[in-house]
């Protein structure tokens, strides 16, 4: 019919953790209503702007246990302190996701995410004890630009970490130019001591790195 609006077909297509099953025939609003089985096996009828904008991403039972974990975070406490990558996984959310950190601009604000399945704070952990994360180290992104996500992501020292930032200092003495991190390797100094030195001491980088 002329002027009819075409419907877009979203069976089979996955939002979230729910799967799209079929158009339920209802419609809210001139919307249509699609009817969707989530991952945990529930069936709910979603309507489909709510799905294509990323409103309902389960059948609730997402945010059912993000409440939970944020009060009970089983096995994850040491001594009635929080595990250090439970603290990991707050700071990668909150720089990504809360737009009042001076943070957000360099993550969130660059359209850097954290992946459904690591807003589970016991599914982080456990791949991080899966992978090599041990006291003292940090997440890094190996392509700088991509999400936190566990192909993109690895533990390293915070030297390594350095050399993967995009606001990675380049100094230039007795006519050469490296990355800190590199100055570090050459003179042997700690990554930290130089970076100490140079950007909160305010030596002079002669001083700093011949000392």
């Amino acid at each position: 019919m002329k002027g009819r609006k075409m419907i877009r077909d979203l069976t089979r297509q996955r939002f979230g953790r729910l799967t799209v099953l079929h158009d339920t025939g209802e419609r809210k609003d001139r919307k249509v209503v699609w009817h969707c089985r989530c991952d945990c096996g529930t069936e709910v009828d979603v309507i489909g702007r709510n799905l294509t904008g990323g409103h309902t991403r389960s059948c609730g039972c997402f945010q059912r246990e993000r409440s939970a974990e944020v009060h009970t975070i089983h096995g994850m406490s040491r001594q009635g302190k929080r595990h250090p990558v439970y603290r990991i996984w707050a700071a990668m959310l909150t720089r990504c996701e809360n737009p009042n950190i001076k943070q957000y601009k360099d993550y969130g604000g660059r359209g850097i995410k954290v992946c459904e399945e690591w807003h589970n704070p016991q599914v982080f952990i456990g791949w991080a004890l899966a992978n090599g994360w041990r006291e003292g180290l940090l997440i890094d992104r190996i392509d700088n630009d991509g999400n936190y996500e566990p192909d993109n992501c690895r533990w390293v020292t915070r030297k390594e970490q350095a050399r993967n930032m995009r606001s990675n200092r380049f100094i230039t003495f007795d006519g050469k130019t490296q990355s800190l991190a590199a100055w570090s390797d050459e003179t042997g100094i700690p990554y930290g001591t130089l970076e100490s030195r140079i950007n909160k001491l305010h030596w002079p980088i002669e001083r700093a790195l011949s000392i």
